[in-house]
This record gives structure tokens, sequence and C-alpha cells, in this order.
């Protein structure tokens, strides 16, 4: 048994390197890993209660059509019909769901930056999709001089 032992000495070393190595990733693993993991799915299942914690911001595509009817035609008749309109002007929660509506009014988007996150040309995009390269295609105006928001093409 000692001839074993002895001449077994390089298989005996990776075992208990790899015995720790595996004890090591188990611990670090169990202190990573939510417990709540994988009761449901792939992912943390605590990860909502955690959400809902947060106030709710966005007030949804109804709420801003009820008092914004012009906009909301002028949009559905263009290319941004299926936008939303939180997408361009922010989370509106507060203004939608306030008495005084004006008290909580949102400020305009930036424009020359929020047009560019979707139309500037990019390779990766669908041949299809309106693209245009910013600095050539405007001389530096902001889009809103030509083109109306709502209905881009008007």
């Amino acid at each position: 048994m000692r001839q074993f032992l002895r001449d077994s000495g390089h298989l005996v070393r990776p075992a208990v390197v790899l015995i720790v190595g595996i004890a090591a990733f188990l611990l670090i693993r169990t202190a990573l890993i939510p417990k709540a993991f994988g009761q449901y799915g792939h992912y943390d299942a605590a990860a909502l209660d955690r959400i809902r914690q947060h106030p709710v911001s966005f007030a949804g595509q109804d709420a801003c059509v009820m008092c914004h009817d012009d906009q909301a035609k002028a949009r559905a008749a263009g290319k941004h019909a299926h936008v939303s309109c939180e997408a361009c002007h922010g989370p509106q929660a507060a203004h939608a769901n306030a008495d005084d509506p004006s008290a909580h009014k949102p400020a305009l988007p930036d424009v020359a930056n929020l047009c560019r996150r979707c139309h500037e040309k990019d390779a990766a995009k669908p041949k299809d999709f309106p693209q245009v390269v910013t600095a050539e295609h405007s001389g530096g105006a902001l889009c809103t001089a030509c083109h109306q928001p709502h209905n881009p093409h008007l």
C-alpha cells in the first residue's frame, strides 16, 4: 500500500486540487447566487418583489391618448404609429396621474439626439428603415424644422 501511495502521488495531488477547486466553486456560487434563483425559471424570483417596490413611472399609451387626441391621431396616421409616446417623451406617470397635469408638464425632448438614436445610418438596421447621416441630411438644423415629430412625413 505504501508503494501505491508513494507511486500514485502524481494522481493524488491533481485530485486534491480538483476537489478543493470544486468546493471553492460551490462556496462562491452559494455566496453569489440569490436563494430564489431558479424558483420560477432562469431568473431571481425575489427580483420581482424588489421591482414592485419602485414607484410606477410610465403612464402607458392609453393615458396619453385620453388627453392628447390630436397628437395621437397625427401619430396614428404616420410612420411613428407603433412608437409609444413615452419612448420619446420619457416616463409620464406623474403627469398623467396628477390632479393638475400642468404642474408635471413634461419637457420637450431634445430632438437633435432623440431622432438620431433611431434614424442615424447604421448597416445593422434593416434596409427599408428610414436612415440618414444626420450631419449631412439636415445641415445642422433640427429635425423638427422640416418634419412633424408625430407624423414625420407631413
